[in-house]
C-alpha cells in the first residue's frame, strides 16, 4: 500500500522526537512517502497530487486546519477531473487516515479517535491491517465563485469574529489553546454587536429566519471541545446526516450564558428557547447577511461574506479509523 504522510511541522502539540517516531512506525506498515508543509494551501496541493498519482492512502498529521486542507485538496478536482463523490468514495481517491496533532483535533475526536497522537497511531495502525473505512459525509460551503469543503463546522456571526481574534494572536506567535480562545470569546464579546442582526436562515423548503446574529452550521457533533469537554450546539448532527444549524436571534449575556451552559453540559438534548433557529438534516442552508459578517469553517477564519450556502455531500470520503 503506497501512502503520503503530510506533516505539519508546527502542529501545536507534537514535537521533532513524537513526528519521528510515528513516521518510524506508519513506515514499517506501508510504502510511506512523507512531506512537510510549508505555507497554507500546501496541504491541498500535497494531497491533490497524491490523488493524481495514485496513492492508496494519504494520511496527516497535524490539527484541523490542516486536515481540511487535506480533505479539499482529495475531493477537489484534479487535471480537470470534476467528478462528483460516488457511491464508492474509494474509487479513484485515496482513503484518509488522520492524526492529531493540533489543539482542539475535533474532527479527530469526532472519529472516535484518541486526543494523543502516539495512541491516535496505534489505532490508526490497527486499522490498516484489517482494511477498517468508514465513510462519512462532508459540508460544502459556496460563496462568491468559491467553495470549499469543511469536515465538521462553519458558520457566521460571533463564532468567526472569536476565530478571527484568535488567528490574529497566532500570528504574534502565541498557541491557539482552549484557555486563549474561552479568553478570547469572553473579551471579544464586550466588542460584538448585539443590538443589530445582521443575517436571515433560508433554504429549499425551509421557512426564513430573520434576525439572526450567530449562525453555527454542523457536519458533526460536537462543534469544538474546551479542554476534554465537548461542546454541542447540534447534538444532532452526524457524518450520516445532513447540515445542522442552531442561530442565535439574542446575544443578551443572560440568553448567551444559558445556551453555553446547555451546550456544555447536556449532550444529546437540543438547547431551547424562542430566540433559536435550529435546524436538522438539511441537505442545504443559505445565509444572507445585509452586511458583511465574519466567516469561519474548521476554525479557519475566511473574511466577511454576506452570502455563503451550505450543502450536505454524503458519502464523500473514506477514512481509516
Amino acid at each position: 500500500m503506497r501512502a503520503m504522510l503530510l506533516v505539519n511541522p508546527k502542529a501545536t502539540t507534537t514535537n521533532a522526537r513524537t513526528r519521528n517516531v510515528l513516521i518510524r512506525a506508519l513506515g514499517a506498515a506501508v510504502d510511506l512517502t512523507v512531506e512537510e508543509t510549508r505555507y497554507r494551501g500546501h496541504a491541498a496541493s500535497l494531497a491533490a497530487t497524491a490523488r493524481a498519482k495514485g496513492y492508496d492512502v494519504v494520511a496527516v498529521l497535524g490539527g484541523d486546519g490542516t486536515i481540511n486542507e487535506t480533505v479539499n485538496g482529495l475531493l477537489n478536482p484534479v487535471n480537470g477531473d470534476d467528478d462528483p463523490p460516488r457511491a464508492d468514495p474509494s474509487t479513484g481517491r485515496p482513503g484518509l487516515i488522520v492524526i492529531p496533532g493540533g489543539s482542539a483535533n475535533v474532527f479527530a475526536r469526532a472519529l472516535g479517535l484518541p486526543n494523543d497522537p502516539v495512541e491516535s497511531t496505534g489505532q490508526v495502525l490497527e486499522a490498516l491491517r484489517e482494511n477498517r473505512r468508514r465513510t462519512v459525509g462532508l459540508g460544502q460551503a459556496l460563496w462568491e465563485g468559491q467553495s470549499r469543503y469543511f469536515t465538521f463546522c462553519s458558520g457566521m456571526g460571533y463564532d468567526a469574529e472569536v476565530v478571527r481574534a484568535v488567528e490574529g494572536l497566532r500570528g504574534t506567535g502565541r498557541k491557539a489553546t482552549p484557555a486563549r480562545y474561552v479568553n478570547t470569546a469572553l473579551r471579544h464579546y464586550l466588542a460584538t454587536d448585539k443590538r443589530h442582526p445582521a443575517m436571515t436562515v433560508t433554504g429549499p423548503g425551509i421557512p426564513p429566519a430573520e434576525g439572526v446574529f450567530m449562525a453555527i452550521v454542523s457536519n458533526t457533533s460536537p462543534w469544538t471541545y474546551v479542554g476534554s469537554r465537548p461542546v454541542r450546539p447540534t447534538p444532532w448532527a452526524s457524518f450520516e446526516t445532513g447540515l445542522d444549524l442552531l442561530g442565535m436571534r439574542r446575544m443578551g449575556p443572560m440568553t448567551l450564558a444559558k445556551v453555553i451552559r446547555h451546550i456544555l453540559t447536556e449532550s444529546d438534548i437540543l438547547p431551547s428557547g424562542r430566540h433559536l433557529v435550529q435546524m436538522h438534516d438539511e441537505a442545504e442552508i443559505t445565509l444572507t447577511a445585509d452586511r458583511p459578517v465574519a466567516f469561519q469553517l474548521d476554525g479557519d477564519y475566511l473574511g466577511e461574506r454576506e452570502t455563503v450556502t451550505f450543502r450536505s455531500t454524503p458519502n464523500a470520503l473514506q477514512v481509516l479509523v
